[in-house]
């Protein structure tokens, strides 16, 4: 007999909390301003420990929330670098959620459906002195 699935277990989900900073904070020698204009984050070794024993679908995709605005967004992650404790985020993505350096964010692991059609809409009249709008837009996305 078929019966429905109430409160149905779903895979083992990441979720823990992090102290959030943007990605200029990020110490070391390297230029990070790559990482600004994309939509990845940077975390700690732990999680990528914690994401591998729960056999996590690849690409990893996570949901970003700033529980005090209830401000969300879908991110994915570049390296595990971070200290513990911490993950940085693009300037952008801060603003979005409206976040302040060391605000908490909590850090979720999902699946998303894949997309199988975008429309993009020029947000400036400049758009047409572009000369070959399709490969520069091609390759805005591609860094991010």
């Amino acid at each position: 007999m078929f019966e429905p699935h109430v409160g149905r277990v779903f895979q083992n989900r990441f979720s823990t909390q992090y102290r959030c900073y943007s990605v200029s904070m990020l110490a070391g020698p390297n230029d990070r301003s790559d990482v600004e204009k994309g939509g990845k984050i940077i975390m700690p070794p732990s999680a990528l420990d914690q994401l591998s024993r729960l056999n996590i679908t690849y690409p990893m995709l996570f949901k970003l929330t700033n529980k005090n605005s209830d401000r969300m967004t879908h991110c994915g992650v570049l390296e595990f670098v971070a200290d513990e404790g911490i993950c940085y985020l693009p300037h952008w993505m801060m603003q979005n959620l409206l976040l302040e350096e060391g605000g908490l964010v909590q850090v979720e692991s999902v699946n998303l459906m894949v997309a199988t059609y975008s429309k993009f809409q020029p947000q400036s009249p400049d758009f047409l002195d572009i000369t070959n709008p399709k490969a520069v837009t091609r390759e805005t996305h591609a860094a991010s």
